[in-house]
């Protein structure tokens, strides 16, 4: 009998603002979904057409999040892992194996092990890369509608050019994550 195993990736970790998500996802071996990728290798409009893919098809899936508040209460990393945490624990199957991208795993009580560059290896940390950065990018398209004058939808919160130019002429909103220094730098200047 094979095992069950899940795979398991982040989207987020690098913005200035938003939650940090994370998918967890058992993929069906008689139901193989063309395409799987890493995330940031397709396009929006592929990653898109996936990810309805993945959740009609995987044996199981689950997206969750670490929000601002935790992102700044507990670090990135933790926060992250909190987030990859929740998303495996909220399976409806519970897993024999998790496989997770990157250097480290979340404690979750499954026997676990980190991938570098996972998400182009394995299919299944594939299709949670893909499901974690959609899921996101949903996110921020909604927080775009309550603060349009940031510009989520365009950068989804990501220190770009034009985010640091906003956040400068519009100051910081709840929704950014006060310990990264470009937000925190904003709201404690530096002594000269």
């Amino acid at each position: 009998m094979n095992l069950i195993i899940c795979g398991v990736d982040e989207a987020g970790r690098g913005p200035l603002a938003g939650p940090v998500s994370a998918a967890a996802v058992i993929l069906d071996a008689e139901n193989p979904i063309e395409g799987l990728a890493d995330s940031k290798k397709l396009s929006e409009k592929q990653r898109d057409r996936l990810a309805p893919l993945i959740r009609e098809r995987a044996l199981a899936w689950a997206v969750a999040y670490a929000d601002v508040e935790e992102i700044d209460r507990l670090n990135i990393l933790q926060a992250t892992l909190l987030a990859m945490r929740r998303a495996v624990l909220a399976l409806d199957i519970q897993p024999q194996r998790v496989l997770v991208d990157g250097l480290y795993c979340p404690q979750t009580g499954i026997p676990s092990q980190a991938i570098v560059k996972g998400d182009s290896k394995v299919a299944a940390i594939s299709a949670a890369s893909i499901l974690a950065k959609t899921a996101r990018d949903e996110i921020m398209l909604q927080l775009h509608e309550q603060y349009p004058h940031y510009g989520f939808a365009g950068h989804k919160g990501y220190p770009t050019a034009a985010h640091l130019a906003a956040l400068r002429e519009y100051g910081v909103s709840e929704v950014h994550r006060r310990s990264f220094r470009p937000v925190r730098e904003l709201l404690f200047p530096p002594a000269l």
